[in-house]
């Protein structure tokens, strides 16, 4: 039987524009969102046949901001995808929300379609912050969408957070972690904020305004990873934390390089040995669909050398790490060459040997950008072991 797929539907509306986001989103679109249901819809139906007798267990809608896409249109697709593919039954279904885009209706309407997993951008417990990066939403707002996925049986709840936003410190984090455990959530995710260039926060950032360093943020995570875990949210992933049993089942799929098909501007699939990734731009995708033209910016099939990078990269972002076995039956490389840099590593507490894997600690995530540098190079210079003398 084949390993279940997972699949990836993007919607790229927002109510307005945070000023530190670069994800492809558009704010002030609501006259195109029925012409692209039509065209997600069109999409899926001509996607299907390709997966026919693929299980699919992971389904996620990411934006964007899907809530202000509305319950009905979601629900709409969820139906389609469990009549064209083979869903299966406890598949994990997630919608991310703003906290100022769904009630109690909306969320009942999505539990009763089949959503069991919500994906609040809560960001910030402190109101300062939030109006410092134009969040569209209230501290109280968080608070409610909350207790309203309660009411709505919604029992899979993951918040998100992002530390070194403008004019915070360590007390004001503390503040938004601890009023976000108090929300008993399942799931935190927690980033690290990023500058991205072309963003409103890029001109502030170019015209002065100061924001947490590189050290300063790094502060504040290495002390998440300690409460998190004191408060029974162990990381799994650099960014990610949870209590037993509700890790992201989809969001792993990338990490570890199972298969998923994606829809809509931007998103991207890796199926079937290739990779290919769809133009983000809202108009070329619906012409494109509905008249069948062209909507890929990239399509390749995927070489295993450069598989055995992603193996690195992607595996090291979890706690579960690599294994020697697993590296070398899958890309008939030698796996010395890591180790040499992991034990190395270790010494420094960068990395840690345990139960047979190599992963890396709390403060080797703050390195994992120079320490993957470090491991490709050392991979691109290695032969394979079927040309070895």
């Amino acid at each position: 039987m084949a390993n279940p797929i997972g699949i990836y539907i993007h919607i790229p509306f927002c109510k307005s524009k945070c000023d530190y986001c670069d994800f492809y989103s558009l704010a002030g679109r609501e006259d195109r969102m029925d012409a692209y249901q039509k065209a997600l819809l069109a999409h899926i139906r001509e996607t299907a046949p390709l997966a026919q007798g693929i299980p699919v267990d992971t389904i996620y809608f990411g934006g964007g901001t899907p809530s202000w896409y509305g319950a009905r249109r979601i629900q709409e697709l969820l139906s389609a995808l469990s009549k064209l593919f083979q869903v299966e039954k406890d598949a994990e279904v997630t919608v991310e929300a703003n906290p100022d885009s769904v009630d109690l209706r909306a969320l009942r309407r999505l539990r009763k379609a089949g959503v069991n997993r919500l994906s609040l951008g809560m960001q910030s417990g402190c109101p300062q912050e939030l109006e410092s990066v134009h969040r569209p939403h209230t501290v109280r707002q968080v608070d409610e969408a909350v207790a309203a996925a309660r009411k709505a049986k919604l029992n899979n709840v993951s918040l998100d957070l992002i530390y070194g936003l403008p004019g915070q410190t360590m007390d004001s984090w503390k503040a938004t972690v601890e009023h976000a455990l108090s929300l008993i959530p399942q799931h935190l995710s927690c980033y690290g904020l990023k500058v991205e260039e072309g963003t409103p926060l890029a001109r502030r950032a170019a015209e002065g305004e100061i924001l947490p360093d590189d050290d300063q943020q790094a502060d504040l995570y290495l002390w998440t990873v300690g409460r998190l875990e004191r408060a029974g949210y162990p990381q799994y992933e650099i960014s990610n934390f949870a209590h037993d049993g509700f890790i992201c089942r989809h969001n792993m799929k990338y990490w570890v390089g199972d298969e998923y098909l994606g829809f809509g501007p931007c998103a991207a699939s890796d199926f079937a040995g290739r990779r290919f990734t769809i133009e983000p731009n809202l108009e070329k995708y619906i012409k494109g669909v509905m008249e069948k033209g062209v909507i890929l910016s990239e399509s390749e099939l995927v070489p295993l050398r450069e598989r055995a990078g992603e193996y690195l990269m992607l595996r090291l972002r979890t706690v579960d790490g690599i294994e020697k076995g697993e590296y070398t039956r899958s890309f008939l490389l030698p796996f010395e060459p890591i180790e040499e840099i992991l034990i190395r590593l270790q010494a420094q507490e960068y990395a840690a040997f345990s139960a047979g894997r190599w992963h890396l600690t709390p403060k080797g995530f703050m390195l994992s950008n120079s320490i993957l540098v470090e491991l490709l190079e050392a991979q691109q210079k290695s032969r394979p072991l079927t040309q070895k003398k």
